[in-house]
C-alpha cells in the first residue's frame, strides 16, 4: 500500500504540468467563521445554492481563473457555480455541518488532514506524516489547478454547544467530473475517465461515526449532477475496508470490477471498483437526509494519488 501510494504520487507529479491559481479579486475571508454557519436549522434541512450565474455575476464575482489557460463561458459559469456551493446539515448529535468546495485558504488543513488518514490506513509512524503532507499539498495544487473539471469538497463540523461551539474541519472527498478532470494515474480496476469519479474520502478520526461519510458522499453526488450530465459514478473501495463498503452499497453503489489477486505481487491492497447511475438531481436532495451513524468509522482515503 505504501509503495502504491509513493509510487503514483510520483507518476503524477512526472505526467501532470498544471498551473496554481492566482486570485483576480481582494484577498479572502478566513477559511471558516462561526458566521458561516446559520444560527439555527431545522434537523434535516438541506440548503443549496445551485442558481446560474448571469454575465453579470461573472463580471462583479469573477471566479478564480487558472493562469495560462483559456476558459469557456460554461467553463467560467461552472467556477462561479462551485464558488458558491454549499449544504448545511443538523446532525442527530446536534452539531452542524457545512459543506463546500475547498479554497485556496483551506488548503494547509485539509492537507494535514489528508495526510494523517494515509498514515493511518498504511499503518506509518508519525515521522511519515510530514513527508505525505509534502506530497499530498503538490498534489491538492495540481487538482485545484483542474477546476471546474475536478473539485475537492471540505466538511467543517460545529460542537453542539450553540454558537459559541468549536469549529473544525471535519472531512474531505475529491471528485473528477469529466475525462478534463480524471487522474492521471487512477487506481486499478480503471474507471472510464470520461465518467465522474469520487476518491480521497476520508473523516477526522475523533469526529467518525456521526454521518459525516454519509454527507459527503451525498454532497459529491449532487454536485456531479450539476455539473455534469454523464449518469454513472464510480468510486473504489478497498476489499479490507468493510465500513465504507456498506456505506457505498447502502448508498447503491455496486460492484463492477474487483482487482485480480495478482495485484498483491506489487505490494497493493486488492480494490473493488464500483459503480451508481445517480438518480435525477431532486431525488438526490432527498437521499442526502437519510442518516447513516456508523458506516463512516473506518473511512479513509483511497491510494489515488
Amino acid at each position: 500500500m505504501a509503495l502504491s501510494v509513493c509510487s503514483s504520487v510520483d507518476h503524477t507529479h512526472r505526467h501532470l504540468h498544471l498551473h496554481l491559481l492566482r486570485h483576480h479579486q481582494p484577498p479572502p475571508p478566513p477559511p471558516f467563521s462561526k458566521s458561516h454557519f446559520p444560527k439555527s436549522t431545522p434537523r434535516f434541512n438541506l440548503t443549496l445554492n445551485c442558481s446560474s450565474p448571469s454575465s453579470s455575476d461573472l463580471q462583479d464575482n469573477p471566479p478564480l481563473i487558472p493562469s495560462g489557460k483559456f476558459l469557456s463561458y460554461p467553463d467560467l459559469q461552472n467556477l462561479q457555480f462551485l464558488q458558491s456551493f454549499k449544504l448545511f446539515h443538523k446532525l442527530p448529535s446536534g452539531s452542524m455541518l457545512l459543506i463546500r468546495v475547498m479554497q485556496d485558504q483551506d488548503m494547509d488543513i485539509t492537507v494535514e488532514l489528508l495526510a494523517e488518514s494515509f498514515a493511518e490506513s498504511m499503518m506509518l509512524p508519525k515521522p511519515y506524516v510530514k513527508l505525505l503532507a509534502f506530497l499530498v499539498k503538490q498534489y491538492l495544487t495540481e487538482r485545484r489547478a483542474l477546476m471546474p473539471h475536478a473539485a475537492t469538497l471540505i466538511a467543517f463540523h460545529r460542537s453542539e454547544r450553540g454558537e459559541g461551539g468549536d469549529i473544525e474541519l471535519a472531512g474531505t472527498v475529491e471528485i473528477s467530473f469529466d475525462k478534463l478532470g480524471a487522474n492521471a494515474s487512477p487506481p486499478t480496476p480503471t474507471p472510464p475517465k470520461d465518467a465522474p469519479y469520487i476518491c480521497n474520502m476520508t473523516v477526522k478520526k475523533t469526529l467518525r461515526r456521526q454521518g459525516i461519510g454519509w454527507h459527503l458522499l451525498k454532497a459529491s453526488e449532487q454536485l456531479i449532477s450539476q455539473m455534469t450530465s454523464v449518469r454513472e459514478v464510480y468510486l473504489h473501495c478497498r476489499m479490507i475496508d468493510s465500513a465504507p463498503f456498506n456505506m457505498y452499497s447502502k448508498a447503491g453503489y455496486s460492484v463492477f470490477k474487483t482487482d485480480s489477486i495478482f495485484i498483491l505481487l506489487t505490494l497493493q491492497r486488492r480494490k473493488h471498483l464500483m459503480c451508481k447511475q445517480l438518480p435525477p438531481p431532486t431525488d438526490i436532495v432527498s437521499e442526502t437526509n437519510s442518516f447513516l451513524y456508523d458506516d463512516d468509522k473506518t473511512l479513509a482515503p483511497t491510494d489515488v494519488m
